[in-house]
């Protein structure tokens, strides 16, 4: 008899076992779904967070948010500038400070010593305008002047990819940002551009290297009134 009996008795443990091997299964299945659920909630709570973040452009951001608000358009602030230079607008190094009526700007950071060199850093912005502006150019020979629209930004190096910004380059420029190297970009319907001077104590390469960790720090500032 008991013979007889233990096919069964294995038989109904077989069905026993297979009954919770699948409900384990679903539990499993279950809690991977509750966790990859929570994972996807997470990485976009992440995302939103990170696009919704103000980066700090420290003592200099009031400065900024000022003149966007003034020419009602997004401003670009240097979160950093080449020693010693600080990035205040109307601060001990800002000595170029132009607002035109168009709402274009211009922003100049220069520090200068005698014997030593000069670090000269240029701002601008062009709201709702993406082409190059043009500059006057004189041109004087046999005692007679003429004068001519020129582009203010040429020579063109090439564009390069900074910190998923892609800036066209310029190293013959005009006015303030004679003897720079000038990178172009456009947001949106805006042209924006930011410079350095080539001259001593820096090195063409130095104020490239400087350009770059610049566009880096740059931080957008949106008009708030």
């Amino acid at each position: 008899m008991r013979a007889a009996t233990r096919p069964g008795r294995r038989l109904r443990f077989a069905k026993l076992e297979a009954k919770l091997l699948f409900v384990l299964r679903l539990l499993l299945l279950t809690a991977a779904a509750v966790l990859c659920a929570g994972c996807a909630g997470t990485e976009a709570s992440v995302e939103s967070a990170a696009a919704t973040a103000v980066r700090p452009c420290g003592a200099a951001q009031a400065g900024w948010q000022a003149l966007a608000n003034r020419i009602d358009a997004p401003v670009y602030c240097p979160s950093w500038l080449p020693d010693p230079l600080t990035s205040t607008i109307d601060g001990q190094w800002n000595n170029i400070r132009a607002v035109d009526g168009d709402r274009s700007y211009l922003m100049g950071f220069t520090w200068y010593e005698r014997q030593s060199g000069e670090i000269h850093v240029n701002l601008r912005g062009y709201p709702g305008r993406t082409a190059i502006p043009t500059c006057t150019d004189t041109h004087t020979a046999a005692g007679k002047s003429t004068r001519r629209r020129v582009p203010c930004f040429s020579d063109l190096q090439g564009t390069k990819v900074v910190a998923g910004r892609t800036v066209a380059v310029y190293t013959a420029n005009r006015g303030a940002d004679q003897w720079h190297v000038l990178y172009a970009w456009r947001r949106a319907d805006s042209l924006y551009t930011l410079s350095e001077h080539v001259a001593e104590p820096l090195t063409y390469g130095q104020v490239v290297a400087n350009l770059d960790r610049m566009l880096r720090s740059l931080v957008l500032i949106r008009p708030t009134a």
